[in-house]
């Protein structure tokens, strides 16, 4: 393991990116395990206010990614204070996204059916970061070999083949499959020969008169949606707590 660890992490000067990568997870954990207790009533923590406002846990991770970005940049990536500052960027990281949907909305969904789109921030971010740990490289560069990387023209060749995949799949309305195949170019590949999801703007440009590949493709979206929904639904109330029931006005709507 220490052998792992010097080679493939420390040595290719990763070990800031594991150290924010651990910082980011076990923050979301802490994160949620203490706002779950806070909504149960139980344990000594509550909500946080100055005055009249109520003092959103994103604030205080602005703060630490602000302080841990800039401080791991003027660090160069090497000696204690980069390694100090991806931990306080991790930790910021963690503290924002797991306030996303918030953001997104710019409402106080974190306990609603919007509020997953957090826990789906998170987990997207924690599994990119974890390719990258893993040797993986954005836009495919490293499937390149060392005498294409020489050649400018060639990368970049590659590099925009990949990136295009990537944008097809993305306007099929395969988000996460468009996401991943940043770092993966195989995945950007399937998803940009895969049928588009219903109203995506593929779907609404080039099946518009494709009568038969509109069916298609909703058949393929309810049959995709109906298997693996719930189990989604299922791991994000693991992770993340299970949100509350919709208001009357909310499900008229």
């Amino acid at each position: 393991m220490g052998q792992w660890l010097e080679r493939n992490i420390i040595e290719p000067g990763k070990l800031p990116l594991l150290l924010a990568l651990a910082a980011f997870v076990l923050t979301f954990v802490i994160t949620r395990i203490i706002t779950r207790l806070i909504r149960a009533g139980k344990g000594p923590f509550g909500n946080v206010t100055a005055g009249s406002v109520h003092i959103h846990h994103v604030v205080p991770g602005v703060i630490l990614t602000v302080i841990g970005g800039f401080g791991s940049v003027a660090g160069g990536g090497h000696g204690f204070g980069s390694y100090f500052s991806a931990v306080l960027f991790g930790v910021g990281t963690g503290l924002v996204l797991d306030e996303f949907a918030l953001i997104l909305h710019l409402d106080d969904v974190y306990w609603s059916e919007a509020g997953r789109k957090s826990v789906e921030m998170v987990v997207l971010t924690a599994a990119l970061v974890g390719l990258l740990l893993l040797g993986f490289a954005p836009f495919g560069v490293n499937d390149l070999s060392q005498d294409e990387l020489q050649n400018r023209a060639s990368a970049l060749t590659g590099i925009a083949v990949n990136f295009g995949f990537a944008l097809i799949a993305l306007s099929k309305g395969k988000v996460r499959i468009a996401v991943f195949g940043v770092i993966i170019p195989l995945v950007a590949l399937v998803g940009s020969l895969r049928l588009a999801r219903p109203g995506s703007p593929w779907a609404k440009r080039f099946y518009r008169r494709r009568h038969r590949a509109r069916a298609r493709s909703l058949l393929r979206a309810y049959r995709h949606d109906r298997r693996w929904a719930r189990p989604a639904r299922a791991l994000q109330d693991w992770l993340g707590g299970k949100p509350d029931p919709p208001k009357p006005l909310e499900r008229a709507r």
